[in-house]
């Protein structure tokens, strides 16, 4: 009876639940935080790069990671950035091995070694002219005519055979400098001979001597000329006193020509008429020069501007075939050109 109650019992049910087999965390993070220490190692090396290197240094470092010059085959970096010397950098750059090389004449073809890692790259330089070239080089191919400049460059210790067509740059420069300055010079004179001109013509105690002033550009300067008219004279007949109206005309003269640096040259002239009394024309002459020095020193003319001052007499007549023509007779001021146009170089 108790074993028939037992098989009759509860039934009892086991249950097991299999679950599916994980992967191991804890991996990927640690490869992202690895990466985010690189570049943070990376940024904080950067800083202190920058913060310990000058310009010169930085600009070195910046020309390693870029191909700055683009006619060098050798690799990036090369040329001793990191002692601040860059492919920008005037001069030569020498390296620990390698051939040496001589170029004769302007660089056309770019010499490369067989081992670009071990060559410096070839230095480049601002330039004006072709590529390839430096700014002494292309003064020397403006200065060469075209004909010449196909052929090959001759040989620098070769005596060349018209020298006048090859100008040594120093000497192309210097002559460049003299023509600039004549060519102000120039304009220098021209507007001083208007502002004289004018100043004659607009102001009516004036305007009825304008035929008595001459102003020229010659060989030696600016000349200006104070001539005697019929019946107008400057000075009086033998004396050395300026009038009151050639006082006038004198004092314009000084206002214009004291506003520029030249020296003067004044020299006084007579007609052929022969002096009566004692003395000569050489004595009057020179008398009425002197007289126009003194006269320009009080408008304001520094002294030491006066170069000479002499008297011709009637020895440069301006009218040659009236020789008593009171034209004759007139007072010369030449303002010397500091810079002669047509001066050769030395």
């Amino acid at each position: 009876m108790s074993a028939r109650n037992g098989r009759k019992g509860g039934t009892i049910i086991i249950k097991r639940i299999e679950e599916a087999a994980h992967g191991h965390h804890g991996g990927a993070w640690k490869v992202a935080y690895a990466d985010f220490v690189t570049a943070m190692m990376a940024f904080f090396l950067l800083m202190w790069l920058l913060n310990a290197t000058d310009e010169e240094k930085r600009r070195g470092l910046a020309d390693y990671f870029s191909m700055a010059n683009l006619m060098a085959q050798s690799t990036s970096g090369s040329g001793q950035p990191f002692g601040g010397r860059t492919p920008h950098d005037p001069g030569p750059m020498t390296a620990s091995t390698g051939r040496p090389e001589v170029q004769v004449g302007p660089v056309t073809v770019l010499d490369i070694e067989e081992d670009d890692s071990t060559t410096p790259a070839t230095p480049m330089t601002r330039h004006d002219g072709p590529l390839g070239e430096t700014e002494t080089e292309a003064r020397r191919t403006l200065a060469t005519p075209e004909g010449a400049r196909a052929g090959p460059a001759p040989p620098r210790e070769a005596p060349a055979a018209h020298p006048a067509e090859r100008p040594d740059p120093e000497q192309l420069r210097e002559s460049e400098l003299r023509a600039e300055l004549a060519r102000r010079e120039q304009a220098a004179f021209e507007q001083a001979a208007e502002q004289l001109r004018q100043a004659v013509e607009t102001d009516p105690a004036l305007a009825d001597m304008a035929r008595q002033l001459m102003v020229e550009q010659v060989p030696e300067g600016l000349r200006i000329q104070l001539l005697d008219a019929e019946r107008q004279p400057m000075f009086a007949l033998g004396g050395t006193v300026l009038n009151e109206r050639a006082r006038a005309l004198m004092t314009r003269v000084a206002q214009v020509i004291q506003r520029l640096p030249n020296a003067i040259a004044i020299a006084g002239h007579t007609d052929a008429t022969p002096f009566r009394g004692t003395g000569s024309n050489w004595d009057l002459s020179a008398d009425r020069a002197n007289a126009t020095r003194r006269l320009l020193t009080e408008a304001g003319v520094g002294e030491a501007r006066m170069r000479s001052v002499s008297g011709q007499a009637d020895r440069d007549l301006l009218i040659r075939d009236q020789p008593t023509n009171p034209g004759n007779r007139r007072v010369s001021i030449t303002l010397i050109r500091q810079v002669p146009p047509d001066a050769p170089t030395r």
